[in-house]
């Protein structure tokens, strides 16, 4: 990894804003391990995701961020996930355009539904609607919400609405 690059990275955003595809990109070109905090939020079975306790959940976020290297990416901003933001060296927080997040929904949906793109979750309609929800949700409180409890990191927050504003800041592509 070059000198001066982030090890240490929080990804937030909305539904469909590009979370996990950046984390996976960044993850392989900074060789660093990403962590999606729904699966810290949730332990997958086949038979069916069991939500973890607070204090699971808090004890495996820590776990995380006492290693040496990590990416974080989801939408929560609860306080649950401050030790994360406090920990991070960025936080990206990724300001994707609303309607290019409603197609993203859209996209994948279909896609899972198909079966050419996995999900943690079965594509269900009720989870597809309830996904244009959480999206206004995050456009109307949790963006807000963000900034006024995470301010204080103004300093190390890369607010992203652009991809080329991520290459040219990782010097990919």
């Amino acid at each position: 990894m070059k000198t001066g690059l982030p090890k240490k990275i929080h990804i937030i955003g909305s539904v469909g804003s590009g979370k996990t595809t950046l984390a996976k990109e960044l993850s392989v070109k900074l060789q660093i391990p990403f962590y999606e905090l729904d699966n810290v939020v949730w332990k997958r079975h086949k038979s069916g995701d069991i939500r973890r306790t607070e204090g699971e959940r808090k004890v495996y976020l820590n776990t995380i961020l006492h290693s040496e290297g990590w990416i974080v990416e989801g939408v929560h901003n609860e306080d649950w996930v401050k030790n994360s933001f406090q920990n991070a060296e960025l936080i990206i927080f990724l300001d994707t355009n609303y309607s290019v997040r409603t197609y993203r929904i859209i996209k994948r949906f279909v896609l899972q539904k198909l079966g050419v793109e996995k999900s943690n979750y079965k594509p269900t309609l009720k989870i597809f609607w309830k996904m244009f929800k959480w999206n206004r949700y995050f456009e109307e409180e949790g963006k807000p919400n963000f900034f006024n409890k995470f301010a204080v990191h103004h300093d190390k927050i890369l607010i992203v609405t652009k991809n080329d504003e991520i290459k040219n800041y990782f010097k990919i592509g």
